[in-house]
């Protein structure tokens, strides 16, 4: 099995600092990404608390803070995407293009 390695560090240049992760062109999809999960949990009243509770039944071990930190930072796998939206029960999604 091959391993795969995800490096985030973060650049400090002057007062400002900047994420090298969101140089990526991948960011504008993270967002969106993102976006869509926080919106569907808003839609159906889960908080990351609940949302922890329905994927430690299906499995998946993930605290609240864990939640927090990776939808916070748009930075989760596509299959952990997959995971949220079917232990919320959203069967369809519609992405604007």
């Amino acid at each position: 099995m091959r391993k795969v390695y995800i490096i985030e560090c973060e650049i400090f240049s002057g007062d400002s600092m900047m994420s090298v992760d969101k140089q990526s062109p991948t960011a504008p999809y993270e967002e969106q990404a993102k976006q869509i999960l926080k919106a569907e949990l808003k839609r159906r009243g889960i908080t990351y608390a609940q949302l922890a509770e329905r994927l430690g039944a299906v499995g998946a071990k993930e605290s609240e803070r864990n939640i927090a930190n990776k939808i916070s930072r748009g930075s989760f796998t596509a299959a952990f995407f997959m995971m949220c939206m079917d232990v919320i029960g959203a069967n369809s999604l519609t992405l604007k293009a």
